[in-house]
């Protein structure tokens, strides 16, 4: 099986969308940890199955949850690949910044040139 590892702008768009809301991160946390109906999730929220419904809809359109149906149940779970592959992303963006800082460092740690700053008058 080949995994594309790269998302594109519209992935990596649906997967921070996503990840915006404190209730879908947690539907993700819950359904990292093991598979639940949409029914068991929307009992832990303070908000109608139809709002939960629409956060996995989501979730699902930004591929971090898969949803499959067993018998008139929603289940969902979260899909590793998709996690992996976001994770990816945040690595690069982690070290691009790392770099950067890395970067800052050293030319902060450089002894200034004292006769740069000497400016000479004219006679």
């Amino acid at each position: 099986m080949v995994v594309q590892k790269d998302l594109t702008d519209d992935e990596i768009d649906r997967v921070f969308h996503a990840l915006a809301a404190a209730t879908r991160r947690d539907i993700l946390r819950r359904t990292i940890e093991s598979e639940h109906s949409v029914s068991a999730l929307a009992q832990d929220y303070d908000m109608s199955f139809a709002a939960v419904q629409k956060h996995v809809a989501v979730l699902e359109e930004a591929g971090l949850i898969i949803k499959r149906a067993e018998g008139r149940e929603r289940l969902v779970r979260a899909d590793p690949i998709m996690i992996a592959r976001a994770k990816a992303l945040l690595a690069r963006y982690e070290d691009l910044w790392r770099a950067r800082i890395d970067r800052l460092d050293d030319l902060l740690a450089e002894p200034s040139d004292p006769s740069a700053s000497i400016t000479t008058k004219g006679n």
